[in-house]
């Protein structure tokens, strides 16, 4: 290679206008509009710290006006530290009861999904139940379930299944029904039977949808959970039944305790799924970065 030739190579492609094309910075660069490291820049970190700080001095104010109603923060963080094994032993009772509702939810509403959009008669008769099944106030129902199943762990897997079954089964079947007609002609030319459809495009079609209930769901489950350990007596664990031990005699820091450790709960497992749904669905348009 001659240096002309070297020049060449080394110099910047000119566009059409003559002027010179940028070069992308890398992307383990701050000025890389999507950098890796972007979150080090003070533009990204510094509005929720300002706000954490802000919501800390209004809480500070809170209780000292109003201290029947909200306790000192270095009280709560006292709480915490000192009965950590408290808080740990009954998240893990609710995380438990959170996902085994969940579970049973899930396979109920995308197996009942996959019948409604397969056959519009299914359809027909079972979403009208769906519906006023998800307007009930399933608290109501939770004395019922303690007589049918007793004390134990199934009246509140039943109440937090019953609460993330909706979601699922809406998102589902509108993403099973939502294939394009053209794709399924395509499909049908090749005399593709209807299970290859649902296996091969149906299926990966609703997977953006049910990805977005489970954002919605993974956090609520943690909530049914709280609510059935509230609602269904004999609970012998869990936040929720500590919450409700804590307020019957007037504790406030474990109140807050408890429920400050459910919001990481449910802060944890909504980044777990955004993860597993980037691994899935790293081909989609919604997770392309």
């Amino acid at each position: 290679m001659t240096v002309a030739d070297e020049r060449t190579t080394d110099a910047p492609v000119a566009g059409a206008a003559g002027k010179q094309s940028p070069v992308e910075p890398s992307r383990f660069s701050l000025k890389h509009p999507r950098s890796r490291i972007a979150w080090i820049r003070p533009a990204v970190w510094l509005p929720l710290v300002v706000t954490l700080v802000l919501l800390a001095g209004l809480w500070h104010w809170g209780a000292e006006q109003l201290p029947y109603l909200l306790p000192p923060l270095s009280d709560v963080g006292s709480s915490l530290s000192d009965e950590f094994g408290y808080y740990v032993h009954n998240a893990f009772v609710t995380l438990g009861e959170a996902t085994a509702g969940l579970g049973m939810g899930f396979v109920g509403a995308f197996v009942l999904a996959v019948l409604t959009s397969e056959l519009p008669l299914v359809r027909r008769a079972v979403m009208p139940i769906a519906v006023v099944l998800n307007v009930t106030p399933l608290v109501a129902i939770a004395p019922a379930l303690v007589v049918a199943f007793g004390f134990g762990p199934m009246p509140k897997l039943i109440i937090t299944g019953l609460i993330c079954f909706f979601p699922i089964l809406i998102n589902t079947a509108t993403g099973l029904r939502s294939v394009p007609q053209q794709v399924l002609q395509v499909y049908r030319t090749m005399d593709a039977s209807r299970v290859e459809l649902l296996w091969h495009v149906r299926v990966p079609n609703a997977l953006p949808y049910l990805f977005a209930a489970l954002r919605i769901v993974f956090p609520l489950s943690i909530i049914g959970a709280v609510v059935a350990e509230m609602s269904a007596s004999g609970s012998m664990g869990g936040l929720g039944t500590a919450i409700s031990v804590a307020s019957s005699m007037n504790q406030l820091p474990v109140v807050y305790a408890s429920i400050l450790v459910l919001a990481v709960m449910g802060v944890l497992l909504l980044l777990a799924v955004t993860l597993v749904e980037r691994r899935v669905l790293h081909w989609h348009d919604s997770v392309q970065e």
